[in-house]
């Protein structure tokens, strides 16, 4: 007889409270930020005591891998689904603006400042790579001829950030120059920056990435 796939009462369960927890976690993150985390905070807080949630999670480190791998999995999982419907860099770019829009913490969790004496396991980089691919791959539809810059020239011997992608150089530095300043304007507006400044940060970010996806050498 085949073993069934259906949870046991007891993993619903278990699955139940790690989700339950994770809650209080994202306040927690909202109210003081990741590095006041607090299991114990975490389990007052659903009348148990700490003890009680380590049986959940071993420890503040583990938590946090689990937000963060949530965190990347959602945003790969976007963009993913968008480049295979054929979008371009622009819609990939206004993929990541909605994602970060709709949750700002969960943003500036895996892209806001590092959590001190935190250190994300190896499977947390392989996610993140799989949103940089998408970005890779797009970039290099745009420069099937493009002149080369000292900057992209430095890339071609300082390529492991892109992994085993087979991006040219200029394809390289379109997709850092992407990242840097895109996130550099999604970081300003969630952080409330623009506030008072009298302008749409959604024109500045589109008129950013008119310039990038325009750029030629």
């Amino acid at each position: 007889m085949a073993k069934s796939d259906a949870a046991t009462p007891r993993e619903r369960y278990r699955a139940q409270v790690r989700t339950e927890i994770k809650q209080h976690a994202w306040e927690q993150i909202a109210t003081a930020g990741a590095s006041a985390l607090s299991l114990n905070a975490i389990a007052k807080r659903m009348g148990v005591s700490g003890p009680a949630l380590y049986r959940y999670y071993a420890g503040r480190d583990e938590l946090i891998t689990e937000l963060i791998r949530d965190a990347y999995r959602s945003l790969a999982d976007a963009v993913r689904a968008a480049a295979g419907t054929g979008a371009d860099l622009a819609g990939l770019a206004h993929v990541l603006r909605d994602w970060a829009l709709a949750d700002p913490q969960r943003y500036f969790l895996i892209y806001g400042t590092p959590v001190p004496g935190y250190h994300a396991p190896e499977e947390i980089t392989g996610i993140s790579q799989e949103i940089m691919a998408d970005l890779l791959t797009a970039c290099t539809a745009l420069e099937p001829d493009a002149p080369a810059t000292p900057f992209a020239a430095h890339l071609a011997g300082h390529r492991d950030w892109a992994g085993d992608h087979p991006a040219p150089p200029e394809a390289l530095h379109r997709a850092l120059a992407f990242w840097t300043r895109l996130h550099g304007v999604l970081s300003l507006e969630l952080a409330g920056h623009f506030t008072g400044m009298g302008f749409d940060p959604a024109q500045l970010f589109r008129a950013e990435l008119d310039d990038l996806v325009a750029r030629r050498g």
